[in-house]
């Protein structure tokens, strides 16, 4: 697990981290990109500006979050196996990069939305079909992004269930939560209008909040003590 035992500590603090930007922004994004229709969707962000540019953010620190994430969970846990730590490794570094691309497509709908509103019924066609194509890409992308999360964490959990760096209880939740979030991204994948059933992503929401507390108060696990050398 490593010399310092101060890295469980710091592990908890960025799964916290995790839990915090990733819900925060899911839930401000979430909330003003929909509608009927791209037109609805672009005067919903030209009206919430301040909400999809702080979502923006936040999402670009869940990136740069995530790749410190799985730098901890690496260091943490690469003496269970070092072979799947490292492939662990590359699926959560291309999450994050999946993570800016769909960030990219978010971040242009930011910037079309007052240009939309203020276009004239001639622009209104252009600014539709580029609309359409950016926030296909920011869910698309995102889609993807949650494969590589998905996979990345069956194996991170998967060592962590091996480990004695939490309880073996708290480690199988993260396994079995993370596998119905699978299923609902490979749904999502295969045709988006089949809409998952959000049951199958409740079971993992607070699990990243609840490892993130255990690890940041209970920090390394003690080692039993040696047992006394018999003295003649």
């Amino acid at each position: 697990m490593g010399s310092d035992a101060r890295l469980p500590r710091y592990l908890g603090v960025a799964f916290i981290a995790q839990f915090v930007t990733s819900l925060s922004a899911g839930i401000l994004s979430g909330s003003t990109l929909t509608g009927s229709s791209i037109s609805d969707v672009l005067v919903n962000v030209s009206a919430n500006l301040t909400q999809m540019r702080v979502s923006t953010l936040l999402e670009l620190l869940t990136s740069v979050g995530i790749v410190a994430l799985t730098s901890l969970l690496y260091v943490v846990l690469r003496g269970e196996n070092p072979a799947v730590a490292v492939v662990a490794f590359g699926l959560w570094l291309a999450e994050a990069v999946m993570l800016g691309v769909s960030t990219l497509g978010l971040y242009t709908l930011v910037t079309m939305g007052p240009e939309f509103a203020a276009s004239g019924t001639a622009d209104a066609s252009f600014y539709r079909a580029l609309g359409t194509l950016f926030l296909g890409l920011d869910q698309h992308a995102g889609d993807i992004d949650m494969l590589f999360f998905c996979l990345g964490a069956i194996l991170w959990y998967t060592l962590l269930l091996r480990s004695r760096i939490v309880p073996r209880a708290l480690a199988l939740w993260g396994l079995l939560a993370v596998l119905l979030v699978l299923v609902g991204t490979l749904i999502l994948i295969w045709d988006r209008s089949l809409s998952p059933s959000i049951a199958l992503y409740v079971p993992y929401v607070p699990f990243e909040l609840v490892v993130g507390v255990w690890l940041l108060v209970r920090g390394a696990p003690r080692s039993p003590a040696p047992p006394h050398e018999a003295h003649p």
